[in-house]
């Protein structure tokens, strides 16, 4: 499965990493970070240009579920002290100047995302990645193949690369809601996170993750209420409105995997344990709970309310 070939990709590409190198990888026409060495830095050249056909090679099983997944020329940069990026922009900051620079093998002649929606694309494939690794770990291969062949029928009808993008993120949370237990959705979640360029944790995780999703594209605006705490139940609730979210409801039900998936990678205590979501006017309104010791609920895609 892909799953597997992507796990064993990243592990390699982890082996050549080092924590001081100064060494690391962008694409060559974009400035960006190629997934998923975003953050890795290797010591030496000979090192950075193993890691970048290992990048090639991992971006490359990736479009065997998804053919639109942008084409990089991955290359090397040499910095003496690289600013590592977090994950989320995809970017390495100011470009090198180009004597630094060592083009990896083939140089692919592709056309590429439109630099507005180049930050969406990328962080939705990496969403999609994440996930992927770990269905194929978990031994959910039934799960993995129903999120591919529900995607491989979409990429028949839709050619926008932002409109397939979002589709693979609506198919995957419906298939993860499906076929998988709340108890078994979480997990995947908890692991997927792991999996993500790591981030600092957070006071204040669930400003972050609605931060970064407006940042790539994926939410307009966001409006979030003070938190709540009820003593006697152990839970902390906020209530969040959202405009001009990018993913569509399935089946009386919100995808919220990218939401919820950003939260566990920023470790809040406790950690999110169900989601409800009402259609207002101008958007959703989304109640969040945080809890330890109950059972999870909507985790993936939140049942919609009337009120």
């Amino acid at each position: 499965m892909v799953g597997s070939t992507l796990v064993e990709l990243r592990e390699r590409i982890e082996a050549l990493a080092s924590a001081d190198g100064a060494f690391y990888l962008v694409c060559a026409r974009t400035g960006d970070r190629p997934v998923p060495s975003i953050g890795m830095c290797f010591e030496t050249r000979t090192t950075a240009r193993l890691a970048a056909r290992a990048v090639e090679q991992y971006r490359t099983a990736l479009r065997r579920y998804d053919p639109q997944f942008p084409h990089h020329d991955v290359i090397v940069c040499q910095d003496e002290r690289p600013d590592a990026a977090d994950g989320d922009s995809g970017t390495g900051g100011e470009r090198p100047d180009s004597a630094d620079w060592s083009l990896s093998d083939p140089v692919l002649d592709v056309p590429i995302v439109h630099p507005s929606n180049r930050g969406l694309v990328e962080f939705c494939h990496r969403v999609a990645a994440a996930v992927f690794e770990t269905l194929s770990d978990s031994g959910h291969d039934a799960v993995e193949r129903a999120v591919m062949d529900a995607y491989a029928d979409l990429a028949e009808t839709v050619t926008d690369p932002d409109g397939l993008c979002l589709c693979l993120l609506e198919s995957m949370a419906a298939q993860l809601d499906s076929r998988l237990s709340p108890d078994e959705q979480a997990d995947v979640l908890a692991d997927a996170a792991t999996r993500l360029a790591p981030v600092d944790a957070e006071e204040r995780p669930l400003s972050a993750t609605l931060y970064t999703l407006q940042g790539c594209g994926l939410l307009g605006d966001y409006l979030q209420s003070p938190w709540s705490t009820d003593l006697d139940e152990g839970t902390r609730s906020v209530v969040v409105r959202l405009t001009d979210y990018a993913l569509s409801p399935r089946d009386g039900r919100l995808p919220v995997l990218p939401l919820v998936l950003g939260l566990y990678r920023r470790r809040p205590d406790p950690p999110p344990s169900s989601l409800r979501v009402v259609d207002i006017a101008d958007g959703w309104r989304v109640t969040l709970a945080l809890s330890d010791g109950t059972e999870p609920n909507g985790l993936v895609s939140a049942p919609i309310h009337d009120t």
